[in-house]
């Protein structure tokens, strides 16, 4: 006996103010005989797990969004997560069900974006989503009904692959003998990954070492001053991986070139009885030029307001993985000093390493 398919819905919106709402969408789905998914299951702001989210999506047979008045948190470049998984859908050509709160439709203050940057972020992805066929609901009982009658018209306009029952489906000695293929097929290519990995990690591992080595080997002097009208210094040579190391955990997420300039001052300054106040940008620039042609750090891609004019950089997944490699070192020399002064980690004199020993 054949089985009618269960649909998978995924359900997108923000959280906190959509509660009641998500759980009226949840409940329809249910009742309909399907199979809800939503961001809540998920932690959004790990990359690792936002690609559990897109395969989610990608396995998902129709897709939900739910906006009211609240844009919700931001992912990486500024956009917030329910539009990233909006974007996402209609990338993959899942059919989009879209339902955005009716503005005439009263609702509570304090589930309401004032801020006007934001407000106009969320307004663009509105516009956004009515850009296809939507509807407009005023609350949650509302809702419920809209959804169940737009997700059951799209069953019909759009039949989609959806889930079966494996006992089901029909087979022989064929559709076993091609299941064993396949999974002997994916054991394989799961081994290939891993050496895939394995040799990939080698590769960087090595790309970093000649990295830290050139900006070990690549001096600088960059003009500092201790206070905003006082006289330029150029008594600081100092490594580029003197530069990176001091400006690296700043940018991990995004720092400006004036904030940079300041804390690189007060890094390289030579009287450290004395106060500081910046490294010269121009200069500042040139060194971040340098980092960039290294693949370390690269202009932020974050957004921002239309007024704000600042210079915006941040590291690059490389320099993540560079600066923890440096960091890493720091903490495993601290930790061997900390056991003994003079002796290392397994009891013997500890003796200095061309590979190890970064410039202070």
């Amino acid at each position: 006996m054949a089985h009618a398919p269960k649909y998978q819905v995924f359900i997108s919106s923000t959280f906190e103010d959509l509660r009641e709402e998500r759980d009226q969408v949840i409940r329809a789905v249910l009742e309909m005989g399907h199979i809800p998914v939503g961001m809540e299951m998920f932690s959004a702001a790990d990359d690792e797990q936002w690609k559990i989210i897109a395969r989610h999506i990608e396995e998902s047979d129709y897709y939900a969004v739910v906006v009211a008045h609240r844009l919700g948190s931001l992912a990486d470049g500024g956009i917030s997560y329910t539009r990233k998984e909006y974007e996402y859908a209609t990338s993959k050509g899942i059919p989009v069900l879209g339902f955005v709160i009716d503005e005439k439709a009263s609702w509570p203050a304090d589930r309401v974006d004032s801020g006007t940057g934001t407000k106009k972020a969320l307004d663009d992805f509105k516009t956004l989503i009515r850009g296809k066929p939507v509807s407009f609901w005023s609350n949650s009982e509302d809702l419920y009904g809209r959804f169940s009658v737009a997700l059951m018209k799209a069953i019909t306009a759009n039949p989609r692959e959806g889930w079966v029952r494996a006992s089901s489906v029909g087979g022989g000695p064929e559709v076993t003998a091609e299941v064993v293929r396949l999974s002997a097929e994916n054991a394989a290519l799961r081994q290939q990954l891993v050496d895939a990995k394995v040799a990939s990690e080698t590769e960087q591992n090595e790309e970093i070492d000649r990295t830290m080595r050139t900006l070990l080997n690549s001096k600088r002097n960059p003009s500092y001053r201790y206070t905003a009208r006082g006289e330029w210094q150029r008594d600081a040579e100092v490594s580029l991986l003197t530069v990176f190391r001091s400006l690296g955990p700043g940018i991990i997420v995004e720092s400006t070139i004036d904030d940079m300039a300041s804390v690189l001052a007060m890094d390289i300054r030579i009287d450290k009885s004395q106060r500081w106040d910046i490294v010269a940008t121009n200069q500042l620039k040139e060194l971040m030029a340098d980092l960039m042609t290294l693949d370390l750090v690269q202009p932020s891609g974050r957004r921002h307001a239309v007024s704000d004019a600042a210079e915006y950089w941040s590291l690059s997944s490389f320099g993540q993985e560079a600066l923890k490699a440096i960091r890493k070192i720091a903490l495993t020399e601290q930790s061997a000093a900390q056991m003994d002064p003079e002796e290392g980690p397994d009891g013997e004199k500890d003796i200095e390493s061309p590979d190890t020993d970064i410039e202070n």
